[in-house]
């Protein structure tokens, strides 16, 4: 097994994993790791695959910023 297909199985596993958390900021935690895992793995592949690499990208980014809005306004 190749370190991408590790990469990518790993990534997998933590966005697997998000989608059983209960407190929405261990989800968000969580997913945002698996996220930035598969840009890795999008970026690794030949050719870079590119839906792969925007989709998590615009996902960690919306995590990053519920993550802000809710530890500075503490509404959840």
């Amino acid at each position: 097994m190749e370190l991408n297909d590790v990469i990518g199985y790993l990534a997998m596993g933590f966005v697997l994993l998000s989608f059983i958390m209960k407190q929405v900021k261990m989800l968000r935690i969580i997913n945002t790791i698996g996220c930035f895992l598969f840009i890795i793995h999008g970026f690794l592949l030949i050719p870079i695959n590119w839906p792969i690499v925007a989709t998590n990208i615009a996902i960690v980014l919306i995590n990053v910023y519920y993550l802000y809005f809710v530890k500075n306004n503490k509404s959840s």
